[in-house]
């Protein structure tokens, strides 16, 4: 008899500071009784020691003291919970600008995101550098939570208002889908259950709509299956075979395919997972793979099907600069890309995102935060995709190489928005 297993949906909770994320995750959490006796103890605890009187749900999730003490979401808290029909990995991502680097971590493999929009101050400019940087990553679902109704005693008007901007910047930067709720976080109107509060909204709660979005990301199951090589194994008997982890597509045996950069056509005739073999290997699984052809392949090298990414050395690049110096034309990095590490150059800057009005100005730099356009260099070459076509082999990260600290997350190609 077959097992079924739940969905997994992976979702990211982007917005401004002081919005209302952590409540609402903290809300959503506690409402589904996800949370430990001990667990809203050390809540409530942190609560009395802060002076906030009743429980305090955003503290579910703030689990660094400093955020405690700061009242900030700082870090990306990862939180799981499951309901009835799916299971869900909730990336709560902070706020403040300062921090826009965790929430880009938190987005890069989110299938969903959902933002929190204060019904009083409307989008900001922090929510929508968050949404535009959630579209960047490859986001296609959007779920917009406006929170603290209770305190424009649920005027339809207020939240309309809002729903007309977030469906403006929805639209610009091509989500694929678009639900905005009315919520009270603090209370829990319309989180978990709908309220009688709203009665003039008829839509889904939060919950309701999360169980009813699409998981995984369709670009990546439609096109050809991709292999990383990260360790090559030695079999007993003589041989070797090729471990990483499959995105894309699914391998099966008996696929042809074509080992990069060295262009070498063969077939794949065996599967392993864990020491067992099986028939096929589909996105998500660390898998060994036997080839028909003896090669001489390496870490960094890539197995593939078709349609076959591409094999270059220089490439067009949308870059999130997180380095406290400005990266500027010229400047020489390391560029980690799935498994292989090469120095690179920055060629040249083609401009500078304007998130507010979503198009490219000039500039000669980016600052901390900014995201621009840019042409890449590499002294080795690389096997990539379209970070629109593959998350895994369209991303990439530069590295200071005296510092060693991570400076800019990188998309290959352009937004298809701008």
């Amino acid at each position: 008899m077959s097992i079924q297993t739940k969905d997994v949906l992976r979702l990211a909770t982007i917005g401004s500071v002081d919005d209302g994320k952590s409540t609402l995750i903290g809300r959503l959490l506690v409402d589904t009784r996800q949370l430990f006796d001990d667990q809203l103890d050390a809540v409530a605890e942190a609560s009395e020691r802060r002076g906030v009187g009743d429980l305090d749900l955003s503290f579910v999730t703030d689990g660094l003291r400093a955020e405690r003490e700061q009242g900030i979401t700082i870090d990306v808290a990862y939180r799981y919970a499951a309901t009835p029909t799916r299971k869900f990995i909730i990336a709560d991502c902070p706020g403040h600008v300062q921090y826009t680097r965790n929430m880009a971590t938190g987005a890069s493999t989110a299938d969903l995101a959902l933002a929190v929009v204060d019904v009083a101050a409307g989008l900001k400019e922090q929510t929508r550098r968050h949404l535009c940087i959630a579209a960047l990553l490859g986001v296609r679902n959007l779920i917009v939570a406006v929170n603290k109704m209770d305190r424009v005693e649920w005027s339809d008007a207020a939240f309309l208002a809002v729903a007309d901007q977030v469906a403006a910047v929805s639209n610009e930067l091509g989500f694929a889908s678009c639900e905005v709720i009315p919520v009270s976080a603090l209370l829990g109107d319309n989180v978990v259950d709908r309220s009688d509060a709203s009665p003039w909204y008829n839509g889904p709660s939060v919950l309701e709509a999360l169980e009813a979005t699409h998981a995984g990301d369709p670009s990546t199951t439609t096109q050809g299956a991709r292999l990383p090589i990260q360790w090559v194994l030695r079999q007993n008997g003589g041989g070797r075979t090729y471990a990483g982890m499959v995105n894309g597509a699914t391998f099966h045996v008996g696929d042809k395919v074509t080992l990069l950069p060295a262009g070498i056509e063969t077939t794949i005739s065996a599967l392993r997972l864990g020491g067992a073999d099986r028939t096929d290997a589909y996105a998500g699984l660390s898998a060994d793979i036997d080839l028909v052809a003896e090669t001489d392949a390496g870490r960094g090298d890539m197995i593939a099907s078709e349609p076959l990414p591409t094999v270059t050395k220089e490439f067009d690049a949308t870059i999130c600069w997180f380095g406290e110096k400005p990266m500027t034309p010229g400047q020489r990095l390391r560029l980690k890309h799935t498994s292989r590490s090469t120095p690179a150059r920055i060629v040249q800057l083609d401009g500078l995102v304007d998130i507010e009005h979503l198009n490219v100005g000039p500039s000669d730099q980016l600052t901390v935060n900014e995201i621009g356009l840019a042409k890449i260099s590499c002294a080795d070459a690389l096997v990539v995709d379209e970070y629109q076509v593959n998350r895994a082999t369209g991303s990439f990260v530069l590295v200071d190489e005296v510092t060693n600290a991570t400076v800019a997350a990188g998309m290959i190609g352009r937004p298809s928005f701008l």
